[in-house]
């Protein structure tokens, strides 16, 4: 959570503090009546409403130059950085999700461990009792391990007829070494929690976990901006019955994080820089229990702007953009409620998922029917912004 005013960097800022272009959403009780989101600019000497020149992210992010304007624009001072509410509330000044008219979409199987977790679930029909003797099994079936397999080349072709030959294809296992990555829509428009809200699981599921991962934000025109931190959260169990349960085992109210902001790309965080980001994952329980994880992007099994092209582009556009879960290393088997049980989220669950570029995004779990209801759509979104004048602000400067 957000440090008190006495800090002058909170603790989910990055390592670097603000020589990065950092920009986000905040709801501000100040913008029009009832209050509203605001486009910022988080700098060292405070947060900065960009509105008045671009009233949405999307819009941001489809300028020529997004980080020369956020860098030659002044805005207006809401607050000190470390002044932002660790709560959701609508009467204080909030971190949101920092994407706003931009679909949610999200890659998956693209990291061989993973890809693994999800044949287990598919093998077991999402019953983790019998997960670990299941994925004793499979990696025998696999020889070991499938982290040098290339998606889509000869290789795995001849991987893919072995495996069928054996009884063991996987429709997870066509998707992780098969020449088409999965992309699904993780969630609405609009729909994601930012920093210091609750997340959301199904009271329904009994196997589920965090899913710590790396968001690139993408234009209209298909070029990655920058990136930001998200947790696609999954019920195991759910999808573990039936792939056709994806939409239920994944889309939930609160189901989706993303923040604290994005960092868009310039001298200080490079596309290079994406590829050798390790995403750093702490749940701690009301219980006291603990689990420590990380996904590195340099195990990644498909390059992510592949997973960019294989998203948009000749047979699917996007006129706002598109916000792109990455796909996560992290597979948590640690047991928690009892031996060979593997690990489940509790209520109250703290999780931090973290690095150093990107700082820090943390939420608390609870049940999604417990959880706020989301009402603020696009309708809401459109008449909030013709009350303020701003519908059509879109300007560089």
């Amino acid at each position: 959570m957000p440090a008190s005013n006495t800090r002058s960097r909170p603790e989910w800022t990055p390592d670097d503090g603000f020589k990065g272009t950092l920009v986000g959403r905040v709801w501000s009780p100040s913008a029009g009546p009832g209050g509203g989101p605001c486009v910022v600019a988080l700098r060292k000497d405070g947060v900065f409403d960009l509105s008045g020149t671009v009233a949405t992210m999307s819009g941001l992010l489809e300028m020529e130059d997004p980080v020369g304007l956020v860098r030659s624009t002044a805005g207006r001072r809401l607050c000190g950085v470390s002044d932002l509410s660790a709560e959701d509330s609508p009467d204080s000044i909030h971190l949101l999700a920092p994407c706003d008219l931009q679909v949610i979409k999200a890659a998956g199987v693209t990291f061989a461990a993973s890809m693994l977790e999800r044949v287990i679930e598919e093998q077991t029909r999402g019953d983790p009792a019998r997960a670990e003797t299941v994925r004793r099994w499979v990696m025998k079936q696999l020889g070991g391990s499938l982290a040098s397999i290339k998606p889509g080349t000869a290789k795995a072709r001849e991987l893919k007829e072995l495996l069928i030959s054996q009884g063991v294809w996987s429709q997870y296992l066509e998707v992780g070494i098969g020449p088409d990555a999965e992309i699904f829509t993780k969630a609405p428009v609009l729909s994601a929690v930012g920093f210091g809200a609750e997340v959301g699981i199904h009271p329904s599921s009994k196997w589920n976990n965090p899913e710590p991962e790396v968001v690139l934000a993408v234009n209209s025109r298909g070029c990655v901006l920058g990136a930001a931190l998200g947790n696609d959260i999954n019920l195991r169990d759910f999808e573990g019955r039936s792939a056709l349960l994806l939409g239920k085992a994944k889309d939930n109210n609160a189901s989706c994080a993303i923040g604290p902001f994005i960092r868009l790309f310039d001298q200080s965080f490079t596309l290079d820089d994406l590829y050798r980001l390790t995403v750093l994952l702490e749940v701690r329980g009301v219980d006291g229990f603990v689990l420590r994880d990380q996904s590195s992007l340099a195990h990644i099994s498909r390059d992510p702007l592949d997973l960019v092209r294989q998203t948009s582009g000749e047979y699917h556009q996007y006129p706002d953009g598109f916000m792109l879960f990455l796909g996560t290393l992290f597979a948590p088997t640690k047991d928690r409620d009892e031996p060979g049980g593997g690990f489940t989220h509790h209520q109250g669950d703290e999780v931090c998922i973290a690095n150093d570029r990107l700082g820090k995004l943390i939420n608390t779990v609870n049940r999604c029917d417990h959880i706020r209801p989301w009402t603020f759509g696009l309708s809401q979104l459109m008449a909030n912004l013709a009350a303020r004048g701003l519908l059509g602000v879109a300007k560089e400067e």
